[in-house]
């Protein structure tokens, strides 16, 4: 079964690249394995030192699973399941080459643009 990455940034862009992965995925002569990822920011340091990690933490997940509703709403609506996961760092990139060779992901799916 082929795993497939959906880097999600609450972006038109990154909603096109779903829409993307649901045609591409009638393609696909098995079925695959969908994983959607939104990449948060780090606050800097002059604000966490002020802010408990509990509320860190919770202020990343809160953005993140706002960041993912309409991508999460649209693989919903064409009956397609998903695994969610929320990363944070400073190097968006670095964040999403990490997550994708921790879960041994075939393919990326992502714009060439957004936030």
């Amino acid at each position: 079964m082929p795993k497939l990455l959906v880097a999600i940034d609450g972006s038109e862009v990154s909603l096109s690249c779903v829409d993307h992965l649901i045609g591409m995925l009638g393609w696909l002569k098995e079925p695959a394995e969908i994983h959607l990822l939104n990449v948060q920011h780090a606050l800097r340091h002059d604000v966490t030192s002020f802010v408990p990690g509990g509320e860190v933490k919770s202020y990343h997940h809160d953005q993140g699973i706002e960041e993912l509703a309409a991508a999460r709403a649209r693989l919903d609506a064409a009956g397609i399941a998903y695994t969610i996961h929320i990363g944070v760092g400073e190097d968006i990139a670095e964040v999403v080459v990490h997550y994708a060779r921790e879960k041994a992901i075939d393919q990326i799916v992502m714009g060439s643009h957004g936030r």
